[in-house]
């Protein structure tokens, strides 16, 4: 078999929103995503499928796009009803915790309800909901000596953690049980 060849980034990702010219002025007027490429079609390139949609694509500064399709009858992408509201959500990076800060007052001025910024020890971040539904997280890694090791070590023992959790939900546990967690695993390596 042949080895699989590792993706080398993002290109896009696409979600359904519930009016462009809405969607766009949130990408781009509050986000600072730049609108470079749209695609108007009535029939589903890899489908043949007859429905007419616009797809929208904003850039980020690596050349990456999160994109939108908008099907014309003002519907958004309905939350699963067993999947927490916080759980399927999309992360933009940004440079400095300062850039952070910045992104949070701008989008509070702009009437948007955030939550943040969270200590998640190696990343800090904020979050909040487009105008679709959709969660957005923006994040900042930290860098310093500490965490870039425990970043590396994280690295090492992935496989491991998943392995656990495996043990763990066989069980019958679930996350908050004492021994379930990354964090409970790291502070009492004897635990797994």
């Amino acid at each position: 078999m042949t080895p699989a060849i590792q993706a080398r980034g993002l290109h896009h990702f696409a979600w359904r929103c519930r009016d462009a010219e809405e969607t766009r002025h949130f990408y781009e007027d509050i986000l600072g995503l730049p609108l470079v490429h749209v695609v108007k079609e009535e029939v589903v390139p890899s489908t043949g499928e007859h429905c007419p949609f616009v797809h929208l694509f904003f850039e980020f500064a690596d050349h990456s796009h999160i994109a939108f399709f908008d099907l014309g009858d003002n519907a958004v992408t309905r939350q699963d009803p067993h999947t927490p509201g916080w759980v399927n959500h999309f992360a933009m990076e940004l440079d400095s915790e300062a850039e952070v800060t910045q992104m949070r007052e701008r989008l509070l001025a702009h009437g948007v309800a955030v939550v943040g910024v969270t200590d998640h020890h190696f990343i800090r971040s904020i979050y909040f909901f487009d105008p679709n539904g959709l969660r957005l997280e923006l994040t900042v890694r930290l860098d310093t000596a500490p965490i870039a090791d425990y970043v590396e070590q994280k690295r090492r023992i992935a496989h491991e953690e998943l392995a656990a959790w495996t043990r763990d939900k066989a069980r019958g546990l679930r996350p908050g049980q004492s021994g379930t967690s990354s964090r409970a695993r790291h502070d009492n390596p004897t635990s797994h």
